[in-house]
Parts: C-alpha cells; structure tokens; sequence
C-alpha cells in the first residue's frame, strides 16, 4: 500500500518514520470522514489525496489548491480553499502528539 520510496526510507530510518506509520485512534470528525476507527498519519493523507483526486476538487486554474466541498471542509478546519502544501499541517492537527 506504501509508495516505493516510503518504504525504502522508512526502513532506513524506522524511528524517523514512526510517527506516519503508528496507529492511532481517531477523532471522531476524522472518523467519519475516513469509515474506521484507527490509521496512520500517512494513511490519513492518502485517503485524504485520493478523495481530492477521485472528487476532482483540485482547482482547473491553480493545481496547487483544492477546493474543499462540505465533507473535506469538516476535517480541514472549515476553510472553503486550502494549499496543496498546507494539507498535511491541517492532517497533523487531528494527531497530538503522543508522549514518550
């Protein structure tokens, strides 16, 4: 399910990584955008990516923004148009950060 490249760095440097791949329980707005109760960090994003794709909500003028209908808005703190390079801040706040 991982990209190549995902899993040849994070076999390289497995604690570097740690972070994407852990399970974590979810809240429950992401939950219901995603339909299970647990998933990663990086799983979170490609099935945040893939409903981008699969909805066509990248802007035709500017590929680098996508317009959030109400479902994607739910998880992305409400805003109407977020940067293709913001996303995965936006995906990380639904993540606190576990103690050590």
């Amino acid at each position: 399910m991982l990209p190549q490249r995902m899993k040849k760095a994070i076999t390289e440097n497995p604690k570097k990584h740690a972070n994407l791949i852990e399970l974590v329980n979810l809240p429950s707005t992401l939950r219901e955008f995603m339909g299970q109760s647990q998933t990663s960090r990086l799983g979170c994003f490609m099935r945040v990516w893939s409903y981008i794709k699969a909805n066509n909500l990248q802007d035709p003028n500017n590929k680098n923004v996508v317009n959030c209908d109400d479902k994607l808005k739910s998880i992305l703190l409400g805003k109407h148009q977020v940067e293709l390079a913001e996303l995965p801040s936006l995906i990380k706040l639904h993540f606190p950060k576990q103690p050590k």
